[in-house]
């Protein structure tokens, strides 16, 4: 598979964010017509370049087709359609009670755009995860850099050639290059700043954003558990695991990232996963059309190290040249080997036997809350107890990944994970800055609110106050 040598480019990020803050501040963004119109375009856009993509998406992951239009391009369509939907709802300003001290009055929260935001995606979704906190930015108003990631170099390319054709150039910018291009915008002062990736690149955000109080969103990732209890459905439990951790080659941040397998039952999860592989990519996934690839030659080499740290029951195979590792289970793991301490993010999946659901739960929160979590379990007793005791970004219960396809479910991470959410309403809200007014007549204007303040005056506003 062919690597590209990302470039940095020579673009002055000064000039830039200044042209579009003179954009903001002309009002061009403030209409609902047109973030409608901007929002439509970018549908339009998915639609009509959907072929342009798929196969960016396939020069870089060897994403096969139907996975990538469901996982890169529908979901951002259905973000585009719901925001398209709650608009008008979401930018309506909200009454709330006064207080009869403040009355006459009338008290409102009104959303306001807050001006140029920074968004910086990731490369193993990165159409996803570029446009869809886009989708929030331009629907609260706000003018958008959007920074590809340089890893993702065919996906970067197409979106930098794409965008600038369906998006109003005057107040949309995509800006390509490597890690000194990011650094340099990163010295810019934003009005908000939106970061997808890892913790480590995620603190160096933060520290940029510190030096001019720039707010940010944080989407990072983490090692999501998944906890397999005695009484669950093994058969949808291996098929929604290995679905969910197979996808995209494991290159996803809420891929279950190990199991937490109940002891009695560990052999026979094992055994369903085995099948599940099978049936999802046949004998060979190496030959399969919908599995796959890792997406460059630094991160195979961190992978293929991995396989160490346990027995592979399943799997295990790998081609350096292809940059393929086969699904791969992994048991006798070691709860402190290098596999359990960083996040995965390839086809790797540990399974470590527990006795019970309390030795799973001490398992997790002995360690950093992770972006999501999820538990496979008959007993709704079971789904509490688990949800009750620990703290992720997100959680599916009988599920994987899929909450992230819900609109009007926020996502987003907790301590390590991230802060900060998105999608829906929640990305409307991450854009947008809740201005609190209070409007007041001039016809009553009571002078015991005034000074001098008399025995009198005090024992009216100690009775009203």
């Amino acid at each position: 598979m062919q690597t590209l040598t990302p470039e940095t480019t020579t673009t002055d990020f000064g000039a830039l964010v200044a042209k579009l803050r003179s954009a903001f501040a002309s009002g061009r963004t403030r209409p609902l017509a047109w973030r409608r119109e901007q929002l439509k375009r970018m549908k339009k856009m998915l639609r009509e370049r959907e072929d342009d993509l798929l196969g960016a998406l396939g020069a870089d992951l060897g994403k096969p087709p139907l996975e990538a239009w469901v996982s890169d391009i529908a979901i951002v369509v259905n973000e585009i359609e719901h925001a398209l939907k709650h608009l008008t709802s979401w930018t309506k300003p909200e009454k709330v009670w006064t207080p009869v001290a403040q009355r006459p009055g009338k008290a409102r929260i009104q959303h306001e755009p807050l001006g140029v935001a920074l968004v910086i995606a990731p490369w193993n979704y990165p159409v996803q995860l570029l446009l869809s906190p886009m989708v929030g930015a331009i629907a609260a108003g706000n003018c958008v850099v959007a920074k590809p990631s340089e890893v993702s170099m065919h996906t970067s390319a197409t979106l930098a050639r794409l965008i600038p054709e369906y998006l109003d150039r005057e107040c949309v910018a995509v800006v390509e290059g490597g890690v000194p291009d990011t650094q340099a915008l990163l010295a810019e002062q934003f009005d908000y700043i939106f970061y997808t990736g890892n913790g480590q690149v995620g603190r160096i955000v933060m520290e940029a954003a510190a030096k001019h109080l720039t707010p940010v969103t944080l989407e990072l990732g983490g090692k999501s558990p998944v906890i397999v209890t005695a009484d669950a459905d093994l058969d949808v439990a291996a098929r929604r695991v290995a679905w969910g951790k197979f996808l995209n080659a494991g290159q996803t941040c809420i891929a279950p990232d190990y199991a937490l397998v109940a002891r009695d039952i560990e052999d026979a999860f094992v055994e369903r996963l085995a099948k599940v592989i099978n049936d999802f990519y046949g004998p060979d996934p190496k030959a399969s059309p919908d599995y796959a690839r890792i997406v460059n030659d630094r991160h195979f080499r961190r992978l293929d190290a991995l396989l160490a740290d346990g027995t592979p029951a399943l799997g295990g195979e790998t081609d350096a040249e292809q940059r393929y590792i086969a699904p791969t289970v992994l048991r006798n793991v070691a709860p402190d080997s290098a596999v359990m301490a960083e996040e995965i993010f390839g086809p790797v999946l540990p399974v470590l036997p527990v006795t019970d659901v309390d030795e799973a739960i001490e398992f997790v929160n002995q360690r950093d809350r992770p972006l999501a979590l999820y538990v496979f379990s008959g007993s709704s007793d079971t789904h509490d107890e688990v949800l009750t005791r620990t703290s992720s970004g997100g959680a599916g219960i009988n599920a994987t990944v899929l909450h992230v396809a819900i609109p009007d479910l926020p996502f987003g991470g907790v301590g390590a994970s991230g802060m900060g959410a998105y999608h829906g309403r929640a990305g409307f809200e991450t854009f947008s800055h809740r201005r609190g007014i209070l409007a007041k007549s001039t016809r009553v204007d009571p002078a015991f609110a005034y000074p001098p303040y008399t025995k009198r005056k005090q024992r009216i506003l100690r009775r009203f106050l």
